[in-house]
This record gives structure tokens, C-alpha cells and sequence, in this order.
């Protein structure tokens, strides 16, 4: 593919999903070796499975820490984190997934949409603000509490919860001449619609991944390969 000009008045928005991460080792969710292929969702990240079981969720999550803590950003997150430097508040950057691999490459204008892995925060939802949290529990016991006296729970949207932050999303998109989707299946709502919202605004949009995501009828660019070999210099 050609180039893709950014001119000095366009505002870009970039969506990154779990095929940006897997191309830094790790797992996605929906892959036939994937996630899911050894823990249920209904088991891990629901609510229910919180109320239920909350070692078994935090044994998950503490093992993807592990996984995280090992992998390193790859050129499209890096990539990314230099048009954010040269673009600065014409930026900006939502991510589903909840490793740190774009902090860690230089991304600060940026918003993880389900959560991040690296936080926890009280079940009981007090107001108290999610606390940075590295730690790989072994068990139960290990596990703080909120000084009201719920457990911290992994930071991380379950299935069935509200998106973070989604009133902010929609500004962004609304003000996006620009969509660049990455590694994203689309597949996962809401974010599966936020090309669809940016194409009424009148938008360009771009989809990079290993293969056509689901909804590749509402891009304008379908850029078939590995983001990072596709993202870096894709830019003028």
C-alpha cells in the first residue's frame, strides 16, 4: 500500500486490538490455541465468576501479568508511539487490550478501554481510584483490600460490563478525520462500531491486520499483513 498522508488538520484516531499484542507473544483470546482454549470465559471474566470464584480469576489474571511482564513492545507499538510524538494533541490512542506493551513503547495519550492488567481495583465500586498492581498471587490470601473493606479485583472489564470511559471514545471518534484500526477482529462490540461512527463523520478509515476483519466493508483501506511490518514509514 501507498503511503497514507496526514496533513497538518487531521485528527487521528487509532483503535489497536489483540492482534497487535500477539505479535509481542501474546495469546489472543479467540485463537484455536488461544485464551479461551483453556479457561472458559463464563470461569475467568464475568462477574459471576468473580462471585464464585474469585482465586480462579485471579490465578488467570495473574498468570497473563506473568505473560505480559515477559513480552516486549514490537514495531507497531512503536511505530504508533512516534506518530504520537510527531502528531502530539492530534492524537489520540484506544486500545482493548490491557498490557502495557504501548506505555512501554512511549504512548501516553491513551486510553485502555477494557481495563488494565497491571491495576486493581475494589469489587465493591466505593470510588476509590484503581491502584497500580504488579503482583503474581499465588493465593487468595495474598490479595489486599479496599480500606472499606471489598477485595481488589483485577482492573479489567468482565464480560457483561460497561467499556471505560465510552462518553470520551465517542469525542475522539467525533473528531477523527482519520481512523486507524489495528489488530482488531471485529467482533467485539462496542468497538466494532466505532468505524462505523467515524465513516458517518466522514472519516477516512484504515484497517492493518494478518486478515479482513469482519466488518472490512466500512474501511476505506484493507492493508493485509503484520502491523509491524506494515506500520512503520506507512506514514507522510
Amino acid at each position: 500500500m501507498s503511503k497514507i498522508p496526514i496533513d497538518s488538520s487531521d485528527q487521528v484516531f487509532v483503535l489497536t486490538g489483540a492482534g497487535i499484542s500477539a505479535e509481542s507473544g501474546l495469546p489472543t483470546f479467540r485463537a484455536s490455541d488461544g485464551l479461551w482454549a483453556d479457561s472458559r470465559v463464563e470461569d475467568v471474566c464475568t462477574p459471576d465468576a468473580w462471585q464464585r470464584d474469585p482465586e480462579r480469576v485471579w490465578a488467570f489474571y495473574s498468570a497473563r501479568r506473568a505473560a505480559g511482564a515477559a513480552a516486549q513492545p514490537n514495531p507497531a507499538h512503536i511505530a504508533l508511539a512516534e506518530l504520537e510524538a510527531r502528531l502530539g494533541e492530534r492524537f489520540f490512542l484506544c486500545t482493548q487490550n490491557v498490557d502495557d506493551l504501548h506505555e512501554r513503547a512511549g504512548s501516553r495519550r491513551l486510553l485502555h478501554m477494557h481495563g488494565e492488567l497491571n491495576k486493581a481495583r475494589c469489587e465493591n465500586e466505593c470510588g476509590a481510584p484503581p491502584l497500580t498492581d504488579r503482583r503474581i498471587y499465588q493465593t487468595l490470601n495474598e490479595v489486599g483490600r479496599c480500606p472499606c473493606g471489598g477485595r481488589m479485583r483485577p482492573h479489567i472489564v468482565f464480560f457483561g460490563e460497561v467499556p471505560l470511559q465510552i462518553e470520551r471514545i465517542h469525542r475522539e471518534i467525533d473528531r477523527a478525520t482519520l481512523m486507524l484500526v489495528v489488530g482488531s477482529s471485529g467482533s467485539v462490540y462496542p468497538a466494532a462500531n466505532f468505524v462505523h461512527w467515524a465513516r458517518r463523520n466522514g472519516a477516512r478509515t484504515v484497517y492493518i491486520g494478518p486478515e479482513p476483519p469482519l466488518n472490512a466493508e466500512a474501511f476505506t483501506h484493507v492493508v493485509e499483513g503484520k502491523a509491524g511490518e506494515v506500520l512503520p514509514g506507512l506514514f507522510e
